[in-house]
């Protein structure tokens, strides 16, 4: 119960609305059955019939609370008023429903929002230890489930709700008869509680499968084209082979549990309705009438209870994927990123590392790193694989943070400035540039709507795109394919760096934006980043020479210190170990 109690606290109007619903339909169905027993009096002329006082009195009651409105309890009338408490029944039933309704797309939906809106406020570090098919399964999946669970669990309460009022007019027909074939239907279904905790195993089961599923299909998918090319696409196979049997068991075990809960339910009440009906007519000699209204509540009443256990039991296995995605919550909101101080940055003098010092665990990146990047230069950083150059360039968007010394913006260290803006002042190229399966111009804007045709043309200018975005079918409207595999390499990388530069950036940093292109297309490259020197300061993370020699200065990373090695454009100069050249 504490899935719905927490719902309920999530969304505490619609949950007392369906209450209060469900409470009056289920009255007005409890006074419509009521009326059954002096219209079956009056139908058999039993009203005279003394075998039960406690039954007469509930009768009188009726017939004077309809003499006190003026109705005389003919057949007719009594029909009039059931139809009328059926009509009541289906209008709150109705509005109850659409409340559950509602809740039911506002608990997927808000889950979704809440994940996406923790995960993009959650510090760098984070991605990086995360599957991101398990991200995704949590957003897709489970969101869902979690929704399932809600809705198993108001349908429920329902037939709980239900059940009670059953229950309170069987005790007004017949007390005795009631309570003695109540506990036995209870005890039954009590008896039967074992498999619903097998149904919340299989459920929890499935939730776990399903999450490692995904994340290793996904994972497996992005690396499908080098397998194939290797035939060794079968490799995969196994493990996703054995998680799929594993979750299919899983789903088997949930619907054994289901069905047999069914079949013993209905094979144990129908035993005590039976026996019911025979004490009722051979040994209490209860009157007919009584006897039907009696055995109909008592089936209706077990039924309800049965049904709220089944509902129950759905409800378990679902609700495990709930308690999943907010365990994805709260571990990323433990993760999120502390926003520093609000400070505008401008970006006028220089950007400086000041004995920064960095590692990942024990693993020591960064010591006491010290370099100096002035406003619009176009500067280079080289080092073997793993020296911290790509470290360098998280400390300077902020992505991470130094674990000794500071990063400056001109005389601001980064801690105290507007984080948001200081981003949205730089434009990032990484070494695998993601493309939308979308059209270019989509591409370039990412969707943002201040961002206007005439800006994504001068951006495909500066990135030297424009002439074969021109030459495609639909121009800046072509699709550019699956991750961009309509565009060549060197088209997707420019691209990249005019979604980067439409933003008009003071700042833009390229991960080995040139390291998978071939020498056509890294002398192409290498030309657009000379271009733009000047209008902006340029970070250029790179093996390639040729980046090297388009650079103003170069930072070589090594043993974890940064120096400033040369003029990028002395060509006499030679790094040995760190800059792969050109001939190929």
């Amino acid at each position: 119960m504490r899935f719905l109690i927490t719902i309920v606290r999530m969304y505490p109007r619609r949950s007392v609305l369906t209450f209060i619903s469900l409470l009056f339909a289920s009255v007005a169905e409890g006074v419509g059955l009521l009326m059954l027993l002096p219209m079956l009096s009056v139908a058999t002329d039993e009203r005279t019939q003394k075998t039960s006082s406690h039954l007469f009195g509930a009768e009188q009651t009726l017939r004077q609370a309809l003499s006190a409105v003026g109705l005389t309890p003919t057949v007719g009338t009594l029909l009039i008023l059931i139809i009328l408490c059926v009509a009541v029944k289906s209008a709150f039933t109705l509005l109850a429903k659409i409340q559950v309704g509602y809740t039911v797309t506002h608990v997927a939906t808000g889950l979704r929002l809440s994940l996406l809106q923790t995960l993009l406020a959650t510090r760098w570090e984070y991605y990086v230890r995360q599957p991101v098919g398990s991200l995704a399964n949590a957003v897709g999946t489970e969101a869902m489930r979690a929704a399932l669970a809600y809705l198993e669990g108001a349908k429920g309460v329902t037939l709980f709700i239900e059940a009670i009022v059953y229950a309170g007019v069987a005790f007004v027909v017949a007390g005795k008869a009631t309570l003695t074939f109540l506990l036995p239907g209870i005890l039954i279904l009590y008896g039967l509680n074992y498999l619903v905790r097998m149904a919340h195993r299989a459920g929890t089961h499935q939730t776990r499968l399903l999450k490692s599923l995904v994340a290793g299909l996904t994972d497996s998918l992005q690396s499908i084209k080098p397998l194939k090319a290797m035939a060794r696409e079968e490799l995969i196979g196994p493990s996703l082979q054995s998680s799929t049997r594993r979750l299919n068991r899983a789903v088997q075990r949930d619907v054994l549990s289901t069905e047999a809960l069914s079949s013993s339910q209905d094979l144990g009440l129908a035993i005590v309705v039976a026996v019911g009906l025979y004490l009722a007519l051979s040994r209490w000699n209860m009157p007919l009438n009584a006897v039907m209204v009696m055995v109909l509540l008592l089936a209706r009443m077990l039924t309800c209870l049965a049904k709220t256990q089944r509902q129950y039991q759905k409800m378990r296995t679902f609700e495990s994927a709930f308690w999943s995605l907010r365990a994805a919550i709260d571990g990323a909101n433990r993760d999120r990123e502390t926003e520093p101080g609000g400070l505008s940055p401008h970006l006028e003098k220089s950007i400086r590392l000041d004995k920064v010092s960095f590692g990942y665990g024990k693993h020591c990146v960064l010591r006491n790193a010290s370099l100096t990047i002035p406003a619009g230069s176009f500067t280079v950083i080289i080092g073997p694989s793993g020296a911290g150059k790509t470290t360098i360039a998280d400390l300077l968007t902020g992505l991470l943070r130094p674990q000794q010394g500071r990063v400056w913006i001109d005389d601001l260290p980064l801690e105290h400035i507007d984080l948001r803006q200081w981003r949205r002042m730089i434009g990032y190229v990484p070494q695998e540039p993601f493309l939308l399966h979308d059209t270019v111009l989509q591409n370039v804007t990412l969707g943002d709507s201040e961002l206007n045709e005439a800006d994504v043309e001068a951006a495909l200018r500066a990135a030297g795109a424009w002439d074969f975005v021109m030459a495609q079918p639909s121009g800046i409207h072509s699709s550019v394919g699956e991750r961009g595999t309509a565009l060549s390499g060197g088209q997707r990388q420019r691209i990249a760096i005019a979604r980067a530069l439409v933003h008009r950036p003071k700042l833009l940093i390229l991960d080995e934006v040139t390291s998978a292109l071939d020498q056509e297309n890294t002398a192409t490259i290498c030309h657009t980043l000379r271009d733009l020197r000047g209008q902006l300061t340029i970070v250029a993370i790179s093996h390639e020479s040729a980046v090297v020699e388009s650079g103003d200065r170069v930072y070589r990373i090594h043993n974890g210190e940064a120096s400033l090695v040369t003029n990028g454009c002395d060509s006499d100069v030679v790094f040995s170990g760190s800059v792969k050249h050109s001939q190929r």
